[in-house]
């Protein structure tokens, strides 16, 4: 007789019901019972950290990892990512099809979700010193290997095309360093001129968000994840926005529809021409 299938995860453990082995008693995540002890004293939030960490958050962690939801939860209509979503609302595409464009658009290597991972690795291995996160970056340009990535085409956490930073990154740095007096926000903050002429750009929210994360104590493949996450619901809001304005109200593209009174019909195809 063969064994049951055993899954493997140290996230994760229910204990069934004694008269139902598929419907759950009890369910623990990282030991802690989740419905008889964390949902009555525990946040979102710091639920959320605990799914990642495996352990409870420190209340400095817990408010910074909070704003730092509030400062990514929406890049707004002009972010790719959110206009994915955006196209799937106001084409009709499901709820699922709308926020998997914004996920698949928002996974790259220019703001998005993997440049993150690439910055995180810049800021931990430069460990708060200059002329190592002068190193780090060179060697990131000069890795030209190609996996499911291309290379990267400039610093990553910094935005190539930049003028000055954007106002609402530097209220957003200023703030979150608060939190972390001692950490990697406040030497980018600190540092961040400095930083930007190194890598020729101007520091860009990925870069920000890596920095709050090495802080929070989290790995690169975790912080890209998150980073995915954590944006999903401006592309939703944005998504079912869209779907209710329609397409004569479709940002750059409205101004190039010319829909006429009369226009001509076009008869169905007939499906014998193309032989089925």
């Amino acid at each position: 007789m063969s064994q049951p299938p055993v899954l493997h995860t140290a996230i994760w453990q229910e204990q069934p019901e004694a008269d139902n082995p598929f419907a759950t008693k009890q369910a623990l995540c990282h030991g802690y019972d989740v419905y008889g002890e964390v949902l009555k004293k525990a946040s979102f939030i710091e639920y959320l950290y605990l799914l990642f960490k495996g352990e409870r958050p420190t209340a400095q962690q817990a408010l910074l990892l909070d704003k730092l939801a509030i400062v990514v939860a929406n890049a707004g209509p002009r972010d790719h990512s959110v206009r994915a979503a955006m196209n799937g609302g106001v084409g009709g595409s499901t709820a699922a099809g709308c926020l998997m464009a914004a996920l698949a658009v928002g996974a790259g290597q220019y703001c998005g979700a993997h440049e993150v991972f690439h910055a995180l690795n810049i800021w931990q291995f430069a460990q708060q010193d200059v002329n190592r996160c002068q190193q780090a970056m060179s060697q990131l340009l000069a890795n030209k290997e190609v996996d499911i990535w291309q290379p990267m085409e400039h610093v990553a956490g910094f935005d190539p095309h930049g003028v000055t930073c954007p106002t609402i990154i530097v209220q957003s740095l200023a703030y979150l360093a608060s939190l972390m007096p001692n950490g990697q926000l406040a030497w980018l903050f600190n540092h961040r001129p400095q930083l930007e002429q190194m890598a020729q750009g101007t520091l860009a929210m990925t870069g920000v968000f890596a920095a709050a994360c090495l802080d929070l104590g989290l790995n690169a493949e975790q912080a890209e994840m998150l980073f995915l996450q954590l944006r999903l619901s401006g592309a939703a809001v944005h998504a079912l926005e869209q779907q209710q304005l329609g397409w004569k109200k479709f940002p750059y593209v409205s101004q190039f529809i010319d829909l006429q009174k009369n226009a001509p019909q076009f008869p169905m195809p007939n499906i014998e021409e193309f032989g089925l």
